[in-house]
């Protein structure tokens, strides 16, 4: 007697539950997105307004994967840390050329170029810098924007290079 082997496809049993890293990247890629459109906003210091808005949303959703608490106020002053951390010159730049919007035409054609990035390179690094400190127990409370200021700058500068690749992986792509 040969006993015969058949082999049936049987449905996982459980589904795949995206791990906290997974669903922060996530977040963090989303709010890239939202931080671009926000600084091709046609008015000055308006684009500024909402990417600081794209920014404490995103810190909200990252707090809630990592079931940190959330206090708005508190999280507005971090941001403006980090942003300040940047140094003058980055600072300076960004403003700058927020401000450039308002010359006629050649402004706002050169600053829709700049802003975008630079938003979404900011956001990226926000969020990772975030998603460091969430994952080791860190929250809003301990957060200390001078000890993460290089990591920060690193971050930033990596946000400039991933940032533009963002777009072309957006879910809305992919679905094609």
């Amino acid at each position: 007697m040969t006993a015969h082997a058949t082999t049936v496809d049987r449905p996982a049993l459980t589904e795949e539950v995206p791990t906290k890293e997974a669903e922060a990247d996530k977040i963090i890629r989303q709010n890239v997105l939202w931080a671009a459109g926000g600084g091709a906003i046609p008015f000055p210091l308006f684009d500024m307004v909402a990417i600081t808005v794209v920014e404490l949303k995103m810190l909200k959703e990252l707090s809630a994967v990592y079931e940190v608490p959330f206090k708005e106020d508190q999280v507005k002053n971090i941001v403006a840390s980090l942003l300040a951390g940047l140094g003058a010159p980055t600072l300076g730049m960004a403003l700058t050329v927020s401000l450039v919007k308002a010359v006629p035409v050649v402004g706002y054609l050169s600053a829709f170029v700049a802003v975008p990035g630079l938003a979404a390179a900011f956001t990226y690094a926000v969020g990772k810098v975030f998603v460091q400190h969430f994952a080791s127990g860190g929250t809003f409370l301990d957060f200390d924007p001078k000890k993460v200021r290089e990591h920060f700058a690193r971050e930033f500068e990596e946000g400039k290079i991933v940032a533009p690749k963002v777009k072309s992986e957006s879910p809305s792509q992919k679905a094609g």
